[in-house]
């Protein structure tokens, strides 16, 4: 029997990102009680997204670091399905407008250029999503946004406060919780949107690029 202790590593990671997403958030009493009074982050998204594509609306998703590397990844598979989705800051992104959607992620609850994005979405009567784990955070793009998507992982905010509450076995640095749950509620919403708007798995193949 291997000695390798990587799948026990891995269990217990896997583990953290589970707990995201059942109570009792694991993280602070302020994060228990926004869990209680906020829909599950995968009905805000599938909601949100199903809309904008039943009313043939363009997406855009902007996030900063790793989180904005999750929802780039969002981005392509809601390009697979069908949809008119865009990354901010592309070259071929296109002006956002009047019933478009802003998907945004702020992990600590703010950042200065999402702020500043979501800010310029509402000028143009766009809808904004706003993914975080501080819903209570007061920030600019959660006072903007029209929805939010409470997602309880460890963020940057939490590893840099003495006492947070985090567990002291967590092993993902750096608010990596809550940047691998962004992966796994991103592939729940895919596979939510397939069902809701009818898309098969040949019909996302057919749109995956052939210039590999």
């Amino acid at each position: 029997m291997s000695n390798d202790p990587s799948a026990a590593m891995a269990a217990q990671i896997c583990g953290q990102i589970r707990s995201v997403f059942g109570p009792p958030p694991p993280y602070s009493a302020a994060a228990a009680a926004a869990f209680s009074l906020l829909p599950p982050p995968l009905e805000v998204l599938v909601e949100e997204i199903a809309r904008a594509a039943t009313a043939s609306k363009k997406v855009f998703v902007h996030g900063v670091g790793r989180e904005g590397l999750m929802l780039k990844a969002l981005c392509m598979r809601l390009f697979h399905l069908g949809l008119s989705a865009y990354v901010v800051g592309d070259v071929t992104t296109p002006p956002i407008g009047a019933g478009d959607l802003l998907i945004a992620s702020a992990g600590p609850g703010s950042f200065s250029t999402v702020d500043a994005i979501c800010r310029v979405s509402k000028s143009a009567r766009a809808r904004i999503v706003l993914i975080t784990a501080q819903p209570g955070s007061g920030s600019e793009a959660s006072l903007l946004a029209d929805a939010v998507a409470y997602l309880p992982g460890q963020t940057m905010a939490d590893d840099e406060v003495e006492g947070s509450g985090a567990s002291p076995e967590l092993r993902l640095p750096m608010g990596s919780v809550y940047e691998g749950a962004m992966f796994v509620l991103f592939e729940m919403v895919v596979v939510r949107l397939s069902e809701k708007l009818g898309q098969t798995p040949a019909e996302l193949r057919s749109r995956h690029s052939n210039l590999e």
